[in-house]
């Protein structure tokens, strides 16, 4: 059976996303200064990386950005073989922010949970709000996102795959059926 691949958004699309997720962070998020975002590895690193700069050029503003590895916090490291964990690199305290959590898609909730277990290791946030590219349902915990790029109805048989210009040699999102 071959898969059949649908772009469901171009670069320029893209682009025009996360512009729009930017000023939607810096309009809810209150005092700037306080504003870090995290970027969830694999590819919600570059997408927090895209919002920051973003940032810097709606507000002036840089804004810290971090990195994330859940690859221990995660409640399915049974059913994986050989995992290899990134390396988090958050080079600031969290205590008293207003992080944003950065992932590319969100499916059952089961990687945001586990980042929120992993962010208690640096730190107790004022706030956490969580960000995401595109959201395609079927959620099995109770976790919802602020910010959302794109609602992508999906069945549980396809797949989102979004690609990024650093990591991919191209800014894509693609749903993959069958």
């Amino acid at each position: 059976m071959t898969s059949k691949v649908v772009e469901i958004l171009s670069a320029e699309q893209i682009r025009r996303t996360i512009n729009r997720l930017a000023s939607e962070t810096i309009e809810k998020s209150g005092e700037l200064s306080q504003l870090v975002l995290l970027g969830i590895y694999t590819r919600g690193v570059p997408l927090a990386r895209l919002l920051a700069h973003q940032i810097q050029v709606q507000e002036g503003l840089d804004v810290p950005v971090g990195a994330l590895d859940i690859t221990f916090y995660r409640d399915d490291l049974d059913t994986h073989s050989m995992l290899t964990p990134a390396k988090t690199d958050i080079p600031f305290d969290l205590t008293g922010k207003n992080v944003v959590l950065v992932d590319d898609v969100i499916y059952k909730g089961r990687t945001i949970r586990a980042a929120l277990n992993a962010i208690n290791e640096y730190g107790r946030p004022e706030i956490i709000r969580l960000l995401v590219l595109v959201d395609r349902g079927h959620r099995q915990l109770p976790i919802h996102p602020d910010f959302i790029g794109k609602k992508l109805p999906t069945s549980t048989e396809e797949k989102v795959k979004v690609y990024f210009e650093d990591i991919d040699g191209k800014d894509a999102v693609e749903l993959i059926k069958g």
